[in-house]
Parts: C-alpha cells; structure tokens; sequence
C-alpha cells in the first residue's frame, strides 16, 4: 500500500511539473486576465466591410488603402504601446446581406478587436440588428454614413459615425441655397432610402426652410443602370431647374454629371458631401464640374498651408499603394484611422472593447483631427463632426474654399437648432503626426 501511495504521488508530482513547464513557454497574453479577442502583446486587429467593386464603390474603395497607410506609418514608428495595427478589408458591394456576412465573419473567423468605418446606411442597420453588436459589446467604430438615428445610444450603443447627420447637411444646403439663389427654380435629386429621408427632414419648413420645383429619388444602386440617370435630367431639363442639388453617393453624382453634360444641362450645381469627390471627371472636357459648389469639414486636400494636409499627403507618398492619388478620400481614410489609433492608445495599455468604447465616450471630443469643425463624442452622444464649410470645384477639379483658402465652417444639430459660424479652434497637429 505504501508503494502504492508512493508511486501515485510520483506520477502526480510529474504530471504537475509538466504542466508548470508547458505553462511557462506560453505567451503573457494567453493567461492575461485582461486579454480581448483581437489583441495580443504585439497586434491589434481591425475590420472594415465597404462596397471595393460594384456601382456604389467609386471612392470609397480608395479608402482602406488610405487607412492601412496611415497605421502601416504608426506600426514603423513603435505602433500603439508596442502593438501593430492591421486592417482586415472585405468586400460587400453595397449589399446588406453581404455586409451582414463580412460581419461575422470578421468577429468570427478574423477575430478582430472591433469593426471600423464601415460604409453605409443600410448595411450598418442591417449588421446592426442582424450580428447584434450592441448586445455583444463589439464596437463599430466611425462608421461611414451620417444617418441620425445611429445617435441612439439605446439602439445602437456601440456603434459612432464620422460625418456629420444628412439632416445638419440638408439645413446647411437649405440657408446656402435660400440666401445665395433667393429666386431660382431649386430642384432635387436624393437616393431613396434613410440617406434621402434624413435629407428631407433637413430641407424641411422646420430645418433648412428649402422648397424644390421637382423632386426625384432613385434606388440605391440604380445610379448605374444605363439610361436611368438620363431620365433624371430629362425630368429637371423640363422643369426648368436653374439650382441643382445632389443629395447622393458619389457614383450617383458621376452619373448625374454625365448625362448632364450629353444632354447640355447646365444649372447651379450643389453637391451634397457624400457625392462630391468626382475626380473621374476630367473638367477640361466636362466644364460642367467647374464652378459647382459643394462642402466639406476636412480641409480642400490642394490647400498649401494646411499642416494636417502636408503630412497625410507625406504618408501616402510613402505608406500607400503606388500610384495612389492623395484626394479627399485619402483625406478621410487617413484621418479616420488617425483618430482610432488616438482611440486605442486612450484605451489602455491592455485595450479591451469595454475600455475602447469608454476611451471614446470620455475623450473623443478631444481628439486632434483634421476636421475644421468640432468632434461630438461623449457619454450620450455618438456623433462625430457636426458641421461643413461651402466651396466650389475648381479647374483642377479639386473643392477649394470661396475666399482663397480662408474657411468659414457652419455647424448645427439634427433638431431645430440654427445653422450658425463655428469658433472652434482646431488641435494642432501632433509631432510627426504620431498621437501622444
């Protein structure tokens, strides 16, 4: 019995020692207590679903090569406490159904930290409900849509737009167009979903106080079928538009133009923000391009005095895929992945989605950015910019400000409040461009 004892004991002392020595070869991130799916002790993995082919893609597929070059920048200057960021892109072609898949299979298969600027009204809603971020604590993070309902911190608590909501837009349309063309026939084309019904809210008697002689709302994705943008400017022609405005993607504002130009219309051209990188469109043979008007809260991407616009363009020079035009959605794109990287850093030495999510609540209004208008991150609020200065496309095709580079930004709400000059004073660009 002795023996017995004996040998038991032996043969658990060796089947503990075995695992003392297995368990002192695994990495420090495995028995972290605060390990998070998507981050080990020397990566951080992201996510992005966009439309990179299809009818919908044009510009925004340009932006994950804008974002991966601004993190391949910070991954050779030490990356984010140590850690390398990468960038897992997937293509949805605009599709919900699609985006839904990218979803899972990015939080599934990829195992990321948390999805960023994903694209899209109705995808986001879709993933919303149908992967149930909110439920889970997955954060979506800057997503590309201006959508007012993604305000909702009930419905969606873990989710927070970049742009500005299509109702602060339409409002700031609505006082361009009242004060700069009083008595012109004004008319209107939006894309037929939430994007456009966000608009009208905007464009109301109670908001942007704007009335259109016609009205035409497309499908989304219908942009690309031939013919049907002719039928749209065979509608305004015959109304006798004198001010356009193009509340849509920006595929649908190159088709527009495009069949304008066949059929030589030519009004006033306001171009709502989601729609106004055309640079397809080469204005020496299309001069209906030159002179329209459109906005942005980012600085004209051809403004020589603009440190944010020096350094963004010395990245893509470098960090982006050659060849690769430095243009507003290089702008954007770096820009978005400039203020996560502030977002993860704020979020701890060992970030989790909890801590990320607290980090933006608690100090994401306070990102350096290159927005000349305010970020609105908080406690109750997801809200990123909330406003736009107005500018005209030159020769060049580039937006640039009406008075030689000196801007003058609006901001506003979603609600009722008045569309009024902004005194806010931008962050300064970091050293580097590297965030503290």
């Amino acid at each position: 019995m002795i023996r017995t004892t004996r040998r038991k004991f032996l043969v658990a002392s060796a089947v503990m020692a075995a695992t003392a020595l297995s368990l002192s070869v695994m990495p420090a991130q495995a028995l972290s207590p605060r390990s998070e799916v998507g981050v080990t002790s020397t990566a951080i993995k992201l996510g992005i679903t966009l439309p990179m082919t299809g009818s919908a893609s044009y510009g925004y597929n340009q932006l994950p090569g804008a974002m991966k070059a601004y993190f391949d920048y910070v991954n050779a200057n030490g990356g984010v406490n140590g850690r390398k960021i990468s960038l897992v892109v997937k293509n949805d072609a605009y599709l919900p159904k699609q985006a839904i898949q990218n979803t899972q299979d990015l939080i599934g298969k990829d195992k990321v930290l948390a999805v960023i600027g994903a694209l899209g009204t109705a995808n986001n809603k879709a993933v919303a409900s149908a992967v149930n971020l909110g439920r889970r604590g997955i954060p979506s993070l800057f997503i590309n849509t201006g959508f007012s309902g993604f305000n909702d911190r009930k419905a969606y608590p873990t989710s927070s737009t970049i742009l500005p909501s299509y109702i602060m837009e339409a409002k700031m349309i609505g006082k361009y167009v009242n004060e700069t063309y009083p008595t012109k026939k004004t008319c209107l084309l939006y894309q037929d979903d939430d994007f456009g019904d966000d608009a009208l809210v905007g464009f109301d008697k109670t908001h942007g106080n704007l009335d259109f002689a016609v009205k035409v709302a497309y499908p989304s994705l219908s942009q690309g079928v031939a013919g049907v943008p002719d039928s749209w400017i065979t509608k305004f022609k015959a109304g006798g538009c004198e001010v356009q405005v193009v509340f849509g993607v920006a595929s649908a504002t190159l088709y527009t133009i495009l069949a304008a130009a066949k059929a030589q219309y030519a009004p006033k051209w306001i171009l709502g923000s989601v729609g106004a990188d055309i640079g397809s469109i080469n204005p020496a043979t299309v001069p209906y391009i030159i002179g329209a008007t459109s906005m942005s809260f980012m600085p004209s991407v051809v403004d020589p005095k603009d440190e944010y616009v020096a350094k963004f363009k010395e990245i893509n020079t470098t960090y982006n895929s050659a060849g690769a035009k430095f243009n507003s959605w290089a702008l954007i794109g770096m820009n978005t992945a400039f203020v996560a990287v502030q977002a993860l850093k704020a979020a701890g030495k060992n970030p989790t989605r909890k801590s990320l999510l607290a980090a933006i609540d608690a100090n994401g209004s306070k990102f350096a950015n290159a927005g000349l208008v305010p970020l609105n991150y908080s406690k109750t609020s997801n809200v990123g910019f909330n406003g736009y200065w107005f500018g005209t496309f030159n020769k060049t095709g580039d937006l640039v400000p009406n008075d030689t580079f000196t801007y003058t930004p609006y901001t506003t709400d979603s609600g009722t409040g008045p569309v009024v000059k902004t005194t806010y004073t931008r962050p300064a660009m970091p050293a580097k461009g590297l965030p503290n």
